[in-house]
Protein backbone atom coordinates (compact mmCIF):
# COMPACT_ATOMS: atom_id res chain seq x y z
CA UNK A 1 0.00 0.00 0.00
CA UNK A 2 1.21 3.26 -0.51
CA UNK A 3 -0.36 6.80 1.01
CA UNK A 4 -0.93 8.68 3.70
CA UNK A 5 -2.99 5.61 5.42
CA UNK A 6 -1.06 2.40 4.68
CA UNK A 7 -3.28 1.09 7.60
CA UNK A 8 -6.53 1.22 5.87
CA UNK A 9 -6.43 -2.12 4.63
CA UNK A 10 -6.43 -3.54 8.24
CA UNK A 11 -10.22 -3.02 8.39
CA UNK A 12 -10.68 -5.61 5.55
CA UNK A 13 -8.03 -7.67 6.36
CA UNK A 14 -8.49 -8.10 9.98
CA UNK A 15 -12.04 -9.33 10.01
CA UNK A 16 -11.27 -11.69 7.00
CA UNK A 17 -8.37 -13.65 8.69
CA UNK A 18 -10.84 -14.01 11.86
CA UNK A 19 -13.45 -15.29 9.57
CA UNK A 20 -11.31 -17.64 7.35
CA UNK A 21 -9.38 -19.03 10.73
CA UNK A 22 -12.73 -20.02 11.96
CA UNK A 23 -13.42 -22.19 9.29
CA UNK A 24 -10.06 -23.58 9.02
CA UNK A 25 -10.28 -24.47 12.75
CA UNK A 26 -13.48 -25.80 11.93
CA UNK A 27 -12.35 -29.00 12.88
CA UNK A 28 -9.51 -28.94 15.35
CA UNK A 29 -10.74 -26.46 17.60
CA UNK A 30 -14.63 -25.22 16.62
CA UNK A 31 -14.83 -23.42 20.23
CA UNK A 32 -12.39 -21.06 19.32
CA UNK A 33 -14.26 -19.18 16.77
CA UNK A 34 -16.23 -16.92 19.21
CA UNK A 35 -13.17 -15.99 20.73
CA UNK A 36 -11.53 -14.96 17.18
CA UNK A 37 -14.87 -12.76 16.18
CA UNK A 38 -14.21 -10.90 20.03
CA UNK A 39 -10.51 -10.55 19.07
CA UNK A 40 -11.04 -9.50 16.10
CA UNK A 41 -13.82 -7.00 16.93
CA UNK A 42 -11.46 -5.37 19.44
CA UNK A 43 -8.94 -4.97 17.14
CA UNK A 44 -10.86 -3.16 14.86
CA UNK A 45 -12.47 -1.00 17.70
CA UNK A 46 -8.88 0.16 18.80
CA UNK A 47 -8.12 0.75 14.98
CA UNK A 48 -11.10 3.22 14.57
CA UNK A 49 -10.76 4.90 17.72
CA UNK A 50 -7.11 5.43 16.25
CA UNK A 51 -8.65 6.64 13.35
CA UNK A 52 -10.94 8.55 15.06
CA UNK A 53 -8.10 10.66 16.80
CA UNK A 54 -6.96 12.20 13.72
CA UNK A 55 -8.04 14.29 10.58
CA UNK A 56 -8.25 15.25 7.83
CA UNK A 57 -8.20 12.69 4.27
CA UNK A 58 -6.10 10.31 4.12
CA UNK A 59 -5.49 7.35 1.37
CA UNK A 60 -3.83 4.38 0.90
CA UNK A 61 -3.52 2.74 -3.16
CA UNK A 62 -3.67 -1.03 -3.41
CA UNK A 63 -1.01 -2.80 -4.77
CA UNK A 64 1.62 0.01 -4.05
CA UNK A 65 0.43 1.81 -7.01
CA UNK A 66 -2.05 4.84 -7.53
CA UNK A 67 -4.55 4.89 -10.40
CA UNK A 68 -2.78 5.22 -13.98
CA UNK A 69 -3.52 8.36 -15.68
CA UNK A 70 -5.01 7.41 -19.68
CA UNK A 71 -5.58 8.92 -22.75
CA UNK A 72 -6.36 12.23 -21.75
CA UNK A 73 -5.77 12.52 -18.08
CA UNK A 74 -8.57 10.78 -16.49
CA UNK A 75 -7.43 8.63 -13.64
CA UNK A 76 -9.48 5.11 -14.20
CA UNK A 77 -7.82 2.26 -12.97
CA UNK A 78 -6.22 1.75 -9.21
CA UNK A 79 -7.83 0.71 -5.92
CA UNK A 80 -8.37 3.35 -3.49
CA UNK A 81 -8.97 3.36 0.26
CA UNK A 82 -10.29 6.61 1.62
CA UNK A 83 -10.66 7.67 5.12
CA UNK A 84 -12.51 11.32 5.79
CA UNK A 85 -14.26 12.56 8.48
CA UNK A 86 -17.67 10.14 7.05
CA UNK A 87 -16.03 7.33 7.00
CA UNK A 88 -14.22 7.38 10.54
CA UNK A 89 -18.05 8.20 11.72
CA UNK A 90 -18.90 4.74 10.52
CA UNK A 91 -16.21 2.76 10.94
CA UNK A 92 -16.47 3.40 14.90
CA UNK A 93 -20.11 2.86 15.16
CA UNK A 94 -19.53 -0.80 13.32
CA UNK A 95 -16.65 -1.56 15.88
CA UNK A 96 -18.81 -0.57 18.76
CA UNK A 97 -21.93 -3.03 17.53
CA UNK A 98 -19.43 -5.59 16.01
CA UNK A 99 -17.96 -6.17 19.66
CA UNK A 100 -20.67 -6.37 21.29
CA UNK A 101 -22.48 -8.39 19.34
CA UNK A 102 -19.77 -10.52 18.93
CA UNK A 103 -19.38 -10.88 23.14
CA UNK A 104 -23.23 -11.42 23.01
CA UNK A 105 -22.79 -14.17 20.95
CA UNK A 106 -20.47 -16.18 22.86
CA UNK A 107 -23.62 -17.43 25.07
CA UNK A 108 -26.49 -16.73 22.98
CA UNK A 109 -24.95 -19.59 20.30
CA UNK A 110 -23.75 -21.73 23.01
CA UNK A 111 -26.40 -24.39 22.57
CA UNK A 112 -26.18 -24.39 18.29
CA UNK A 113 -24.22 -26.18 16.01
CA UNK A 114 -22.22 -24.66 13.02
CA UNK A 115 -20.99 -21.35 14.96
CA UNK A 116 -17.81 -21.71 12.87
CA UNK A 117 -19.89 -21.32 9.35
CA UNK A 118 -21.37 -18.45 11.55
CA UNK A 119 -18.79 -16.74 12.67
CA UNK A 120 -17.08 -16.78 9.51
CA UNK A 121 -20.05 -15.01 7.98
CA UNK A 122 -20.11 -12.48 10.66
CA UNK A 123 -16.83 -11.99 9.91
CA UNK A 124 -17.29 -11.08 6.15
CA UNK A 125 -19.92 -9.23 6.84
CA UNK A 126 -18.00 -7.09 9.18
CA UNK A 127 -15.59 -7.21 6.19
CA UNK A 128 -17.86 -5.91 3.37
CA UNK A 129 -19.32 -3.37 5.48
CA UNK A 130 -15.45 -1.89 6.19
CA UNK A 131 -14.51 -2.41 2.88
CA UNK A 132 -17.64 0.18 1.77
CA UNK A 133 -17.07 2.49 3.95
CA UNK A 134 -13.25 2.55 3.06
CA UNK A 135 -13.90 2.43 -1.07
CA UNK A 136 -12.86 5.32 -3.08
CA UNK A 137 -13.85 4.00 -6.17
CA UNK A 138 -17.75 3.00 -7.54
CA UNK A 139 -17.07 -0.13 -8.33
CA UNK A 140 -15.36 -1.56 -5.35
CA UNK A 141 -18.09 0.34 -3.29
CA UNK A 142 -20.63 -2.32 -5.63
CA UNK A 143 -17.69 -5.13 -4.37
CA UNK A 144 -17.86 -4.52 -0.93
CA UNK A 145 -21.61 -3.77 -0.66
CA UNK A 146 -21.93 -7.35 -2.11
CA UNK A 147 -19.77 -8.91 -0.18
CA UNK A 148 -21.62 -7.87 2.98
CA UNK A 149 -25.32 -8.82 1.57
CA UNK A 150 -24.05 -12.28 0.50
CA UNK A 151 -22.89 -12.66 4.18
CA UNK A 152 -26.22 -11.02 5.49
CA UNK A 153 -28.55 -13.38 3.15
CA UNK A 154 -26.64 -16.93 4.92
CA UNK A 155 -27.15 -15.23 8.25
CA UNK A 156 -30.69 -14.46 8.01
CA UNK A 157 -31.36 -18.39 7.12
CA UNK A 158 -28.23 -19.33 9.66
CA UNK A 159 -31.38 -21.46 11.46
CA UNK A 160 -32.74 -24.24 10.06
CA UNK A 161 -36.41 -23.45 9.44
CA UNK A 162 -39.08 -22.74 6.73
CA UNK A 163 -39.54 -19.15 8.33
CA UNK A 164 -35.93 -18.67 8.02
CA UNK A 165 -35.89 -19.58 4.59
CA UNK A 166 -38.16 -18.18 3.19
CA UNK A 167 -36.83 -14.64 4.80
CA UNK A 168 -33.70 -14.80 3.60
CA UNK A 169 -35.04 -15.71 -0.05
CA UNK A 170 -37.07 -12.63 -0.07
CA UNK A 171 -34.10 -10.78 1.41
CA UNK A 172 -32.22 -12.23 -1.55
CA UNK A 173 -34.54 -11.35 -4.38
CA UNK A 174 -35.50 -7.59 -3.25
CA UNK A 175 -31.10 -7.15 -2.99
CA UNK A 176 -30.55 -8.42 -6.20
CA UNK A 177 -32.47 -6.63 -7.37
CA UNK A 178 -31.15 -3.35 -5.48
CA UNK A 179 -27.48 -4.46 -6.50
CA UNK A 180 -28.35 -4.80 -10.04
CA UNK A 181 -29.97 -0.94 -9.52
CA UNK A 182 -26.40 -0.20 -8.13
CA UNK A 183 -24.13 -1.58 -10.96
CA UNK A 184 -26.38 -0.48 -14.41
CA UNK A 185 -25.87 3.18 -12.49
CA UNK A 186 -22.19 2.49 -11.91
CA UNK A 187 -21.54 1.17 -15.81
CA UNK A 188 -23.82 4.13 -16.98
CA UNK A 189 -21.23 6.56 -15.23
CA UNK A 190 -17.95 4.75 -16.55
CA UNK A 191 -19.80 4.38 -20.00
CA UNK A 192 -20.37 8.46 -19.92
CA UNK A 193 -17.02 9.35 -18.77
CA UNK A 194 -14.54 6.35 -18.47
CA UNK A 195 -14.28 6.42 -15.08
CA UNK A 196 -14.49 4.53 -11.82
CA UNK A 197 -12.58 7.09 -8.83
CA UNK A 198 -15.20 8.43 -7.01
CA UNK A 199 -12.95 11.79 -7.16
CA UNK A 200 -12.82 11.98 -10.18
CA UNK A 201 -16.01 11.65 -10.86
CA UNK A 202 -17.07 14.31 -8.74
CA UNK A 203 -14.73 16.26 -10.55
CA UNK A 204 -16.17 15.48 -14.07
CA UNK A 205 -19.60 15.96 -13.23
CA UNK A 206 -18.88 19.30 -11.79
CA UNK A 207 -18.04 20.12 -15.12
CA UNK A 208 -20.29 18.82 -16.72
CA UNK A 209 -18.77 16.19 -18.68
CA UNK A 210 -21.74 13.46 -17.90
CA UNK A 211 -25.01 13.89 -20.04
CA UNK A 212 -27.98 15.25 -17.74
CA UNK A 213 -30.16 12.24 -19.50
CA UNK A 214 -27.13 9.88 -18.69
CA UNK A 215 -26.86 11.17 -15.27
CA UNK A 216 -30.40 11.27 -13.83
CA UNK A 217 -30.98 7.83 -15.74
CA UNK A 218 -27.90 7.05 -13.10
CA UNK A 219 -29.26 8.83 -9.84
CA UNK A 220 -32.82 6.89 -10.34
CA UNK A 221 -30.86 3.40 -10.13
CA UNK A 222 -28.60 4.60 -7.64
CA UNK A 223 -32.21 5.59 -5.38
CA UNK A 224 -33.60 2.34 -6.07
CA UNK A 225 -30.55 0.45 -4.82
CA UNK A 226 -29.41 2.84 -2.16
CA UNK A 227 -33.46 2.94 -1.34
CA UNK A 228 -33.70 -0.85 -0.75
CA UNK A 229 -30.69 -1.38 1.10
CA UNK A 230 -31.92 1.57 3.70
CA UNK A 231 -35.37 -0.37 4.00
CA UNK A 232 -37.17 3.26 3.29
CA UNK A 233 -40.98 2.62 2.19
CA UNK A 234 -41.83 1.58 -0.24
CA UNK A 235 -38.57 -0.17 -0.88
CA UNK A 236 -38.83 -2.51 2.59
CA UNK A 237 -40.72 -5.11 2.01
CA UNK A 238 -37.20 -7.56 2.84
CA UNK A 239 -37.09 -6.11 6.19
CA UNK A 240 -39.58 -6.68 8.63
CA UNK A 241 -38.99 -10.74 7.89
CA UNK A 242 -35.03 -11.02 7.84
CA UNK A 243 -34.70 -9.07 10.83
CA UNK A 244 -37.03 -11.26 12.84
CA UNK A 245 -35.07 -14.63 11.41
CA UNK A 246 -31.88 -13.95 11.90
CA UNK A 247 -30.39 -14.28 15.28
CA UNK A 248 -30.73 -11.37 17.94
CA UNK A 249 -26.84 -10.55 17.17
CA UNK A 250 -27.34 -10.56 13.48
CA UNK A 251 -30.52 -8.74 13.56
CA UNK A 252 -28.88 -6.67 16.30
CA UNK A 253 -26.26 -5.94 12.94
CA UNK A 254 -28.62 -5.64 10.13
CA UNK A 255 -30.71 -2.98 11.77
CA UNK A 256 -27.68 -1.34 13.97
CA UNK A 257 -25.38 -1.60 11.01
CA UNK A 258 -26.06 -2.76 7.59
CA UNK A 259 -28.98 -0.36 6.50
CA UNK A 260 -26.41 2.37 7.61
CA UNK A 261 -23.49 1.25 6.28
CA UNK A 262 -25.40 -0.05 2.69
CA UNK A 263 -27.87 2.49 2.38
CA UNK A 264 -27.66 5.85 4.28
CA UNK A 265 -23.35 6.19 3.96
CA UNK A 266 -23.55 5.02 0.65
CA UNK A 267 -26.49 7.34 -0.51
CA UNK A 268 -24.80 9.77 1.33
CA UNK A 269 -21.18 9.43 -0.56
CA UNK A 270 -22.43 8.63 -3.78
CA UNK A 271 -25.19 11.64 -3.85
CA UNK A 272 -23.40 14.57 -1.80
CA UNK A 273 -19.94 13.65 -3.13
CA UNK A 274 -19.67 12.69 -6.89
CA UNK A 275 -23.10 12.54 -8.29
CA UNK A 276 -24.74 16.09 -6.75
CA UNK A 277 -28.24 16.73 -4.83
CA UNK A 278 -30.34 19.42 -6.53
CA UNK A 279 -33.90 19.97 -5.19
CA UNK A 280 -35.66 17.50 -6.72
CA UNK A 281 -33.07 14.63 -4.93
CA UNK A 282 -33.69 16.91 -1.49
CA UNK A 283 -37.36 16.60 -2.39
CA UNK A 284 -37.19 12.77 -3.08
CA UNK A 285 -35.46 12.35 -0.13
CA UNK A 286 -38.47 13.99 2.01
CA UNK A 287 -41.05 12.49 0.23
CA UNK A 288 -39.41 9.20 1.57
CA UNK A 289 -38.72 10.18 4.92
CA UNK A 290 -41.74 10.93 5.69
CA UNK A 291 -43.57 8.23 3.94
CA UNK A 292 -40.87 5.82 6.20
CA UNK A 293 -41.63 7.91 9.72
CA UNK A 294 -44.81 7.24 9.59
CA UNK A 295 -45.35 3.95 7.34
CA UNK A 296 -42.99 2.30 10.12
CA UNK A 297 -44.48 3.12 13.11
CA UNK A 298 -48.29 2.54 11.95
CA UNK A 299 -47.41 -0.81 10.70
CA UNK A 300 -45.27 -1.45 14.13
CA UNK A 301 -48.64 -1.04 16.26
CA UNK A 302 -50.39 -3.68 14.73
CA UNK A 303 -47.90 -6.22 15.80
CA UNK A 304 -47.20 -8.60 18.83
CA UNK A 305 -43.79 -9.95 17.56
CA UNK A 306 -41.26 -8.06 19.29
CA UNK A 307 -38.73 -8.35 16.44
CA UNK A 308 -40.96 -7.06 14.20
CA UNK A 309 -42.02 -4.24 15.78
CA UNK A 310 -38.27 -3.48 15.97
CA UNK A 311 -37.81 -4.07 12.35
CA UNK A 312 -40.76 -1.53 11.76
CA UNK A 313 -39.28 0.95 13.51
CA UNK A 314 -36.18 1.05 12.07
CA UNK A 315 -37.96 1.76 8.69
CA UNK A 316 -39.93 4.73 10.69
CA UNK A 317 -36.44 5.94 12.38
CA UNK A 318 -34.43 6.03 9.04
CA UNK A 319 -37.45 8.00 7.79
CA UNK A 320 -36.12 10.69 9.73
CA UNK A 321 -32.63 10.30 8.75
CA UNK A 322 -33.88 10.46 5.07
CA UNK A 323 -36.17 14.21 6.04
CA UNK A 324 -32.90 15.91 7.69
CA UNK A 325 -30.74 14.49 4.34
CA UNK A 326 -33.48 16.19 2.21
CA UNK A 327 -32.42 20.03 4.01
CA UNK A 328 -30.15 22.11 2.05
CA UNK A 329 -28.38 23.00 5.39
CA UNK A 330 -25.05 21.76 7.19
CA UNK A 331 -27.13 21.18 10.16
CA UNK A 332 -29.52 18.52 8.51
CA UNK A 333 -26.69 16.30 7.72
CA UNK A 334 -25.46 16.75 10.99
CA UNK A 335 -28.60 15.96 12.40
CA UNK A 336 -29.05 12.98 9.88
CA UNK A 337 -25.94 11.74 11.12
CA UNK A 338 -26.19 12.08 14.34
CA UNK A 339 -29.47 9.92 14.20
CA UNK A 340 -28.06 7.54 12.26
CA UNK A 341 -25.34 6.57 14.30
CA UNK A 342 -28.00 7.07 17.49
CA UNK A 343 -30.37 4.45 15.93
CA UNK A 344 -27.00 2.16 15.62
CA UNK A 345 -26.70 2.34 19.32
CA UNK A 346 -30.53 1.90 20.94
CA UNK A 347 -31.49 -0.19 17.97
CA UNK A 348 -28.52 -2.60 18.82
CA UNK A 349 -29.32 -2.50 22.41
CA UNK A 350 -33.18 -3.39 21.40
CA UNK A 351 -32.80 -6.01 19.22
CA UNK A 352 -29.90 -8.06 21.78
CA UNK A 353 -32.46 -7.50 24.45
CA UNK A 354 -35.48 -8.60 22.21
CA UNK A 355 -32.88 -11.63 22.21
CA UNK A 356 -32.76 -12.31 25.85
CA UNK A 357 -36.44 -11.67 26.44
CA UNK A 358 -36.94 -14.97 23.72
CA UNK A 359 -34.53 -16.76 25.96
CA UNK A 360 -35.92 -15.98 29.09
CA UNK A 361 -39.48 -16.46 28.38
CA UNK A 362 -39.11 -18.75 25.15
CA UNK A 363 -41.90 -16.23 22.68
CA UNK A 364 -41.34 -13.35 20.79
CA UNK A 365 -45.12 -12.22 21.68
CA UNK A 366 -45.15 -9.20 23.92
CA UNK A 367 -48.59 -10.86 24.98
CA UNK A 368 -47.04 -13.77 26.40
CA UNK A 369 -44.38 -12.03 28.54
CA UNK A 370 -44.49 -9.54 31.67
CA UNK A 371 -42.39 -8.94 34.97
CA UNK A 372 -38.96 -9.77 33.46
CA UNK A 373 -37.99 -7.57 35.79
CA UNK A 374 -38.83 -9.54 38.73
CA UNK A 375 -36.64 -12.43 37.41
CA UNK A 376 -33.65 -10.58 34.90
CA UNK A 377 -33.27 -6.91 36.66
CA UNK A 378 -30.27 -6.75 34.67
CA UNK A 379 -31.57 -7.55 31.40
CA UNK A 380 -34.85 -5.58 32.11
CA UNK A 381 -33.18 -2.64 32.62
CA UNK A 382 -30.86 -3.06 29.66
CA UNK A 383 -34.27 -3.11 27.66
CA UNK A 384 -35.70 -0.06 29.43
CA UNK A 385 -32.68 2.02 28.63
CA UNK A 386 -33.06 1.56 24.66
CA UNK A 387 -36.48 1.81 24.85
CA UNK A 388 -35.90 5.43 26.36
CA UNK A 389 -33.66 6.34 23.97
CA UNK A 390 -35.43 5.37 20.88
CA UNK A 391 -38.69 6.70 22.28
CA UNK A 392 -36.51 9.87 22.62
CA UNK A 393 -36.95 10.67 26.19
CA UNK A 394 -34.27 13.29 27.38
CA UNK A 395 -31.44 13.13 28.35
CA UNK A 396 -30.99 9.42 26.44
CA UNK A 397 -29.36 10.27 22.67
CA UNK A 398 -32.69 9.93 20.88
CA UNK A 399 -34.01 12.66 21.97
CA UNK A 400 -31.28 15.34 21.11
CA UNK A 401 -31.10 13.99 17.30
CA UNK A 402 -34.55 14.52 16.97
CA UNK A 403 -34.75 17.48 18.37
CA UNK A 404 -31.75 18.79 16.53
CA UNK A 405 -33.52 17.41 13.19
CA UNK A 406 -36.77 19.49 14.24
CA UNK A 407 -34.72 22.16 14.19
CA UNK A 408 -33.03 22.26 11.25
CA UNK A 409 -36.39 21.57 9.80
CA UNK A 410 -38.00 24.57 11.14
CA UNK A 411 -34.52 26.69 10.37
CA UNK A 412 -35.26 25.77 6.97
CA UNK A 413 -38.95 26.35 6.63
CA UNK A 414 -40.27 22.61 6.48
CA UNK A 415 -42.79 23.08 9.13
CA UNK A 416 -45.39 20.44 7.76
CA UNK A 417 -42.63 17.96 7.96
CA UNK A 418 -41.45 19.14 11.31
CA UNK A 419 -45.19 18.61 12.33
CA UNK A 420 -44.84 15.03 10.92
CA UNK A 421 -41.71 14.24 12.33
CA UNK A 422 -43.39 15.56 15.97
CA UNK A 423 -46.37 13.43 15.49
CA UNK A 424 -43.72 10.11 14.32
CA UNK A 425 -42.06 10.71 17.24
CA UNK A 426 -44.50 10.99 19.67
CA UNK A 427 -46.20 7.36 18.10
CA UNK A 428 -42.85 5.94 18.93
CA UNK A 429 -42.89 7.12 22.64
CA UNK A 430 -46.29 5.26 22.60
CA UNK A 431 -45.38 1.91 21.39
CA UNK A 432 -42.07 1.74 23.57
CA UNK A 433 -44.63 2.53 26.72
CA UNK A 434 -46.25 -0.42 25.53
CA UNK A 435 -42.91 -2.32 25.05
CA UNK A 436 -41.99 -1.47 28.13
CA UNK A 437 -45.16 -2.07 30.49
CA UNK A 438 -46.06 -6.15 28.90
CA UNK A 439 -42.60 -7.25 28.59
CA UNK A 440 -40.63 -5.51 31.93
CA UNK A 441 -43.68 -4.29 34.40
CA UNK A 442 -46.43 -6.33 33.79
CA UNK A 443 -47.45 -9.62 36.10
CA UNK A 444 -45.39 -12.19 35.85
CA UNK A 445 -46.61 -15.48 34.22
CA UNK A 446 -46.28 -18.49 36.09
CA UNK A 447 -44.56 -20.16 33.60
CA UNK A 448 -42.10 -18.01 33.88
CA UNK A 449 -41.91 -18.39 37.54
CA UNK A 450 -38.59 -20.12 37.23
CA UNK A 451 -36.74 -18.07 34.97
CA UNK A 452 -33.43 -16.37 36.02
CA UNK A 453 -30.59 -14.05 35.03
CA UNK A 454 -28.75 -14.74 31.62
CA UNK A 455 -25.34 -14.84 31.84
CA UNK A 456 -23.14 -11.42 32.22
CA UNK A 457 -21.77 -11.71 28.47
CA UNK A 458 -25.38 -11.28 26.88
CA UNK A 459 -26.72 -8.07 29.62
CA UNK A 460 -23.38 -6.43 29.91
CA UNK A 461 -22.90 -5.53 25.96
CA UNK A 462 -26.64 -4.20 26.10
CA UNK A 463 -25.69 -2.64 29.37
CA UNK A 464 -22.56 -1.08 27.48
CA UNK A 465 -24.31 -0.02 24.44
CA UNK A 466 -27.07 1.77 26.77
CA UNK A 467 -24.31 3.83 28.61
CA UNK A 468 -23.14 4.80 25.09
CA UNK A 469 -26.80 5.92 24.48
CA UNK A 470 -26.69 8.33 27.65
CA UNK A 471 -23.31 9.34 27.36
CA UNK A 472 -23.69 10.51 23.39
CA UNK A 473 -27.08 12.16 25.01
CA UNK A 474 -25.45 14.32 27.85
CA UNK A 475 -22.52 15.23 25.82
CA UNK A 476 -24.02 15.62 22.49
CA UNK A 477 -22.34 19.22 22.00
CA UNK A 478 -19.06 17.80 21.82
CA UNK A 479 -20.20 14.96 19.67
CA UNK A 480 -22.07 16.90 16.92
CA UNK A 481 -18.88 19.35 17.36
CA UNK A 482 -16.16 16.53 17.17
CA UNK A 483 -16.70 13.37 15.25
CA UNK A 484 -19.96 14.16 13.72
CA UNK A 485 -19.21 17.55 13.04
CA UNK A 486 -16.48 16.53 11.12
CA UNK A 487 -18.29 13.90 9.20
CA UNK A 488 -21.28 16.16 8.34
CA UNK A 489 -18.11 18.72 6.79
CA UNK A 490 -16.65 16.07 4.76
CA UNK A 491 -19.87 15.86 3.04
CA UNK A 492 -21.21 19.86 3.45
CA UNK A 493 -19.43 22.58 4.21
CA UNK A 494 -20.69 25.16 6.67
CA UNK A 495 -22.25 27.71 4.97
CA UNK A 496 -23.12 27.90 1.69
CA UNK A 497 -21.24 26.73 -1.55
CA UNK A 498 -19.70 23.15 -2.43
CA UNK A 499 -16.55 23.45 -1.30
CA UNK A 500 -16.64 19.95 0.88
CA UNK A 501 -16.62 18.48 -2.52
CA UNK A 502 -13.61 20.30 -3.75
CA UNK A 503 -11.67 19.38 -0.49
CA UNK A 504 -12.61 15.91 -1.18
CA UNK A 505 -11.05 15.82 -4.61
CA UNK A 506 -7.66 17.67 -3.70
CA UNK A 507 -7.45 15.66 -0.76
CA UNK A 508 -7.67 12.07 -3.37
CA UNK A 509 -5.95 13.77 -6.05
CA UNK A 510 -2.74 15.08 -3.50
CA UNK A 511 -2.59 11.91 -2.38
CA UNK A 512 -1.46 10.36 -5.47
CA UNK A 513 1.97 9.21 -6.79
CA UNK A 514 3.66 10.27 -9.69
Amino acid sequence: MTGMGSYLPLFVVLPLAAGFLCLLLKGVAPRAAPWLSVVSMLGLLALAGSAVGGGGTEVAFAGGWGPRAFGDGAFVAGIALVLDGLSRLFLLLVALVGTAAAIYALRYLAPEPGRPLYHLLFNLLVAGMNGALLAGDLFNLYVFVEVASLASYGLVAYRPGGTEVEAAFKYLVLGTVASTGILLGIATLYAATGMLNMADLAAAIAAGAVPRPALAFAAGLFVLGFATKTAAMPFHAWLPDAHPSAPAPISAMLSGLLIKTLGIYALVRVFFLVVGVDERMRLLLTLLGCLSMWGGVLLAQAQDDLKRILAFHSVSQMGYVLVALGIDSWLGVAAALFHAVNHGLFKSALFLSAGSLERLSGTRRLSEMGGIFQRAPATAVGLVGSCLSIAGVPPFNGFWSKLLILIALVSAGQYLVALLAAGAALMTLVTFVKVQRKAVFGPLPARLAAARELPATMYLPVLALVVLCLLSGLLWPVGVDGVVGAAASAVRAPGEGGSAVEQYVEAVHGSRTP
